[in-house]
């Protein structure tokens, strides 16, 4: 037997039958199981929330559910079949879910419905706007993602995804901004009032006679009608850019000043996370949500000291805390800045794509110019539309900037540090520049080879100088090597010489003594035996 649609109890209203005797029981019979069916199905039935995931990338999105939802909760979320809600965000809208387990692991508290979205597209308002309805508003919390890898980026792509947002929530019903400003007022509410609320709503409730303290200046000034919690990913690259751009403490304050100045108009949530590292992450999203543990309750503390684990819950910061952090910033021209900002028309001449790939693609564009022998700034104008007068974001990248493009910038006289130049020269400028060079370069090939002609003798009486003579060892005669082969030499060279012609023969030399060759061979016949040696006779 089928539950009614509405999954209302009607056993309060099958009092009265119509039927007699037998078939009146039968219709008491039906309408107490249809009551009891209905009633387990309600108990059953679990808390539906959504979240938003805005920005990041396909990577940074999974790394962020994989933080919200601890591993072991994961590994129980479809208890049918034991396996992990795929996630689908490579294209468009993304869709995946989790189910937000009690403390011990056993009890299902509410089911998270994630809606991901990677770029701030004007097409992609069409998906968002059927996510929020009358009913799903007061149970939607979005998420903002941005990353540490390029913190100069965070104020233009803040912008977008607001700008965004703006222009998805102005095309609503007027119900469902009546049900938004509601949400907002409910949220102003929390923690201003003399009982203690929770973040999550929960809590004591005000005395009759306490009144909500006064916004102080700067809050909620910009509200969106939903909550809003900004999640910095990757804060274990803030000891790199320490390291490699040389960024001080005052630079990582500076862009911590800007994003609290900034979230405290829109009542906003911030948070540094790290992946290696746990983080109250989970904490305030469920408690964004309204999702409270009915064993254990992590208290949700606030830490704006250290650097990497920042923490700004909603309604809890202000200019004068803001102030505190590092003197000089000026925190009403920022805050002033930023509704110049939030004026500007969607989509921005830059929000079809990410800031970096657009320096690149400046970058390209000007090259271009500079091969074809045009101005590196006459493409400045069509590839990056100047910043409003006092634009928050234009106040940001003068003080927060790629500082590993210096270098570049520098060695090409470039003014403009956001943009990344690789300059080129036309192809058949290349080639005669090149042509030119190799034929200076032969010239000095061909005069460097008739000096080394001259220098190799040089060299090589240097070199038997420094040397010496070098001997060796020869069946116990030493032998001069230098002097054998110059005996080789003359030898090759006097076999190698032509005979002499009759008319070219030197004079003969007079015949030889043949009577003193002959006195030479009879006194070494004649010769007298030495002493002890044998006698031999002629």
């Amino acid at each position: 037997m089928t539950a009614n649609s509405n999954r209302f109890s009607t056993y309060t209203s099958t009092s009265v039958g119509t039927g007699t005797g037998s078939e009146g029981k039968k219709d008491d019979k039906k309408d107490m199981w249809s009551s009891m069916l209905d009633s387990v199905a309600s108990g059953k039935r679990l808390p539906e929330k959504n979240l938003l995931v805005l920005g990041g990338s396909v990577e940074s999105q999974r790394d962020f559910l994989e933080g919200l939802s601890s591993t072991e909760g994961r590994k129980n979320l479809d208890r049918n079949d034991q396996k992990t809600p795929p996630i689908a965000n490579n294209f468009a809208l993304g869709y995946t879910y989790y189910n937000v387990l009690d403390a011990d692991q056993e009890d299902i508290l509410a089911r998270i419905s994630l809606y991901l979205l990677t770029s701030p597209a004007p097409t992609f308002t069409s998906l968002i706007k059927p996510l929020l309805t009358p009913q799903s508003i007061p149970n939607t919390l979005i998420v903002i993602l941005l990353d540490w890898s390029q913190p100069w980026l965070w104020m233009r792509q803040l912008r977008e995804w607001l700008l965004l947002l703006r222009s998805v929530i102005m095309s609503l019903s007027l119900e469902c901004k009546e049900t938004m400003e509601e949400v907002m007022i409910s949220w102003r509410d929390r923690g201003r009032t003399g009982g203690s609320v929770n973040l999550d709503g929960t809590g004591a409730v005000a005395n009759e006679g306490d009144v909500a303290l006064p916004l102080g200046p700067g809050e909620w000034d910009d509200a969106l009608g939903l909550p809003l919690c900004v999640v910095c990913q990757n804060s274990e690259r803030i000891d790199y850019l320490e390291k490699t751009q040389a960024w001080k403490e005052e630079k990582f304050d500076l862009v911590l000043q800007y994003l609290r100045t900034i979230l405290l108009r829109h009542g906003a949530s911030l948070i540094y996370t790290t992946p290696s590292m746990t983080s109250p992450l989970q904490s305030l999203v469920h408690a964004s949500l309204g999702i409270r543990s009915l064993l254990k309750r992590a208290p949700l503390k606030p830490n704006v000291i250290d650097r990497d684990k920042i923490v700004v819950p909603p309604n809890w910061d202000s200019w004068g805390k803001i102030r505190v952090l590092r003197d000089g910033f000026d925190v009403e021209q920022v805050s002033e800045a930023w509704s110049i900002d939030l004026d500007q028309p969607f989509p921005t001449p830059k929000s079809n794509a990410t800031a970096a790939k657009d320096m690149t693609n400046d970058a390209a564009e000007d090259a271009k110019h500079q091969g074809n022998g045009e101005a590196s700034g006459s493409n400045t104008n069509n590839t990056k539309a100047p910043e409003a007068e006092g634009s928050a974001v234009e106040l940001y990248e003068e003080q927060v900037q790629d500082t590993s493009l210096d270098a570049l910038q520098l060695a090409q006289g470039s003014q403009d540090t956001s943009r990344l130049e690789v300059p080129s020269a036309d192809t058949q400028l290349f080639l005669a520049m090149q042509l030119e060079r190799l034929d200076q370069q032969k010239k000095a090939d061909e005069k460097a080879g008739k000096d080394n002609m001259f220098a190799q003798g040089a060299s090589d009486d240097m070199i038997s100088d420094h040397i010496g003579p070098v001997q060796f060892n020869m069946g116990g005669i030493q032998v001069d090597a230098d002097d054998m082969v110059q005996r080789l030499k003359d030898r090759q060279a006097y076999g190698n010489s032509p005979e002499p012609h009759p008319d070219d023969e030197p004079q003969m030399e007079e015949p030889p003594d043949t009577d003193t060759l002959a006195k030479f061979f009879g006194n070494l016949m004649n010769r007298k035996p030495t002493s002890g040696g044998p006698v031999t006779k002629t």
